[in-house]
């Protein structure tokens, strides 16, 4: 019997959860060194843009803003300035994939869509991560089985991507696939064995099935694996994310996993996996 979670707390929902919530790196406690250096670099691009605009220049800016390792990020101006780079030249490579990534982070899904779907029809698989990009925007607006046939499209080119293979089956499961989502899981486990996203990912595919024991067993590993996870690696496996969150995301990271163990046990009669 398949038992549904209340929230699946894969990696790309964990994501959900920053959303509309990006926070501006310029706070009032950040080191004044480092803002006037940020107020600085943001008034000679502001100037550069307007005295002498250039394209490609502008779109260097936005990538620069848009980095999650970088002490000005700000999608804000990373989105003004993309804007700017695709008006004074349409023909950028990826710029509408960037516009894509910058919206589907705000949560205007059906514009960050639209940018995607441009993006493609223009260059196809010239840049293969263009598939992954819309189907995870797919999958947030709930076209599970579009956003499926764009994962296979890009793991058919990336085959041991831990992320996109937690993604793709985050998508199965919502699409009440969960023996495809397992196998892609297990395969994943294979290259990648102690991946926290994998294991919980993996644990709620083996819950759904009816695989209690195994279920709680993978879920366990996952949060002992989700430990380690340093700020470094969580704003690798959330590109484009604010890098002053990471702290934040991991922690959500972790309580989701914990609730998935809770639910596990709660299968039991006795409340207590053997």
């Amino acid at each position: 019997m398949r038992r549904a979670f209340a929230g699946i707390s894969t990696r790309a929902l964990v994501a959900a959860v920053f959303v509309g919530g990006l926070l501006a790196l310029v706070t009032l406690d950040a080191p004044f060194g480092q803002r006037v250096r940020i107020l600085m670099g943001n008034m000679y691009e502001d100037i550069s843009d307007a005295v002498a605009p250039d394209a490609e220049r502008a779109f260097l800016f936005g990538e620069k803003h848009f980095s999650s390792r970088a002490e000005d990020y700000d999608i804000e101006r990373a989105e003004r300035f993309f804007v700017s780079a695709m008006a004074r030249n349409p023909d950028l490579p990826l710029v509408r994939h960037e516009l894509a990534r910058v919206y589907f982070l705000q949560g205007d899904f059906a514009k960050a869509l639209g940018f995607i779907n441009a993006q493609i029809a223009l260059h196809g698989d010239e840049f293969v991560n263009t598939y992954y990009v819309r189907g995870l925007i797919l999958g947030y607006m709930g076209n599970y089985d579009a956003a499926i046939a764009d994962y296979r499209h890009f793991l058919r080119s990336e085959l041991n991507n831990w992320a996109a293979i937690t993604d793709y089956a985050w998508v199965l499961l919502k699409a009440d696939r969960p023996e495809d989502a397992l196998r892609a899981t297990a395969g994943g486990l294979a290259e990648f064995p102690d991946n926290p996203w994998l294991l919980n990912t993996n644990a709620i595919a083996l819950f759904e099935l009816g695989f209690t024991e195994a279920a709680y067993a993978q879920a366990s590993r996952a949060l002992l694996a989700s430990e380690s996870i340093t700020s470094e690696e969580w704003l690798r496996a959330y590109p484009g994310n604010d890098p002053m969150i990471a702290a934040q995301g991991i922690s959500v990271f972790k309580k989701a996993i914990a609730d998935n163990i809770h639910t596990i046990e709660a299968a039991y009669p006795s409340g207590t996996v053997q």
